[in-house]
């Protein structure tokens, strides 16, 4: 971990200027260095934690949004014409994070659609686009309502609990597993199977992944045979509707897609965002008063909180201008969107703020969820999620608060991120 002393220098940068090494805490603090960061003339160059390679850096909401849709950075470095020197933060994560598993069954978590462009990203979302209809997710509100009551009412009944490890967790496992169309004969064992590869103690994490990629394939045989109205049996579907059939290791790929951003980074938002309202008491008595505010806090929550506080490399094709900064051919850039979810110049003096009665304009009002090409697939799942959540754990049920000291709360990180909580005792 990288110590603070690292990065206390936030004044503008000058020519020949080593990179700004990012500490977690700087990651994830909304004001501290991006403040900084945002009045420089030029993009800054950092170091994410945990990582060695350098790279420009935006924060400012209106660069965010504009660098999400600039054809001249790519997620595929190997897109860069001629090819790219010197080290990839991207291949740092990926090593970091893939380098125990074995070659073939790593490739399944490794064919991520967020490090695609162009015609082949496009070829992958598609068919997973038009599965993940308004209907299909809509249809899953009674199942989330009766799954997150029935893990609180266990939970409420020992009168604490830990609500990450015990709730959001499992709830979101569940509902990929129902998503996905896991039977419900099989739901034991693959949840524990994503358990141990998602969010265990790491002690079987391979062990998950290929229980995960076998069972998958087992799924997909009897899909093809026998459709539902699942997704993968959806997935399976799109290529006989006129698109080009996914391959069985695309579809693995999918489900592996589907674990890896379905799970763990909501589960751990829905944990932050119900520490944000217990971190302003006065939004949450004001929630529990008026539940019908439960529209206006959730894409604020989404804003305030920005779980994914990093987004992934990109690459310049060529040398061009972009935010002030000549970029060159190769030079990998990443974009801040907590920092942009907080830019005074888009949300004004209470930017900092959270405030649940904020009104937004059309869209989302934030980048929570990305913009452009790679939007969150999962948007409204997650909104509908967090919804439920926030209305069964604090509003129906209004004596739950923390069982510990807000200075006694674990923290872990990840190689490139901010701080994420290990575990929210509540009591009920």
């Amino acid at each position: 971990m990288t110590s603070h002393s690292d990065t206390t220098d936030t004044a503008p940068a000058t020519a020949g200027s080593c990179p700004v090494r990012l500490t977690p805490e700087l990651v994830e603090d909304p004001v501290g260095a991006y403040a900084g960061f945002r009045t420089r003339s030029e993009l800054p160059e950092v170091v994410l934690p945990g990582l060695q390679t350098p790279a420009r850096l935006v924060t400012r909401y209106a660069e965010v949004k504009a660098a999400l849709t600039e054809p001249r950075l790519v997620r595929d470095r190997s897109r860069v014409p001629g090819g790219a020197d010197g080290a990839d933060p991207q291949a740092e994560l990926l090593e970091a994070a893939l380098g125990g598993f074995p070659a073939e069954y790593a490739r399944y978590v490794a064919g991520h659609l967020a490090l695609l462009d162009g015609p082949e990203h496009a070829r992958l979302r598609t068919p997973l686009t038009r599965a993940f209809t308004a209907r299909r997710i809509a249809a899953l509100r009674s199942f989330v309502e009766r799954t997150a009551e029935d893990l609180l009412r266990g939970l409420a009944a020992r009168g604490e609990a830990d609500l990450l490890g015990e709730f959001a967790y499992p709830l979101a496992t569940v509902v990929v597993c129902e998503l996905v169309g896991v039977e419900e004969d099989d739901r034991d064992r693959v949840c524990a199977w994503i358990h141990d590869f998602a969010y265990g103690d790491g002690s079987r994490t391979v062990d998950g992944l290929v229980g995960i990629v076998d069972y998958t394939k087992e799924l997909i045989a009897r899909r093809r045979a026998a459709p539902t109205e699942d997704l993968v049996s959806a997935l399976i579907g799109a290529g006989h509707d006129g698109g080009e059939p996914l391959t069985e290791d695309e579809l693995v790929s999918v489900v592996f897609l589907l674990i890896s951003t379905g799970i763990t980074p909501p589960a751990l938002f829905l944990a932050h965002a119900v520490l944000a309202l217990f971190d302003h008491p006065e939004q949450l008595a004001a929630l529990r008063a008026d539940p019908a505010l439960l529209g206006r806090a959730v894409p604020e929550l989404l804003r305030h909180v920005s779980l994914v506080r990093i987004g992934a490399s990109m690459y310049a094709t060529e040398d061009f201008e972009f935010a002030g900064t000549a970029l060159k051919k190769g030079e990998t850039v990443t974009v801040a969107l907590l920092a942009a979810n907080h830019d005074a110049e888009e949300y004004g003096e209470t930017a900092d703020r959270l405030d649940i009665t904020r009104e937004f304009g059309r869209g989302d009002g934030h980048l929570a969820f990305g913009h452009g090409a790679h939007y969150c697939l999962g948007a409204a799942l997650g909104r509908l999620v967090t919804s439920v959540v926030l209305d069964q754990v604090l509003v129906r049920r209004p004596g739950t608060d923390l069982a510990v000291g807000r200075d006694a709360l674990e923290f872990g990180h990840w190689p490139g991120d901010g701080f994420h909580l290990l575990r929210l005792p509540v009591r009920f």
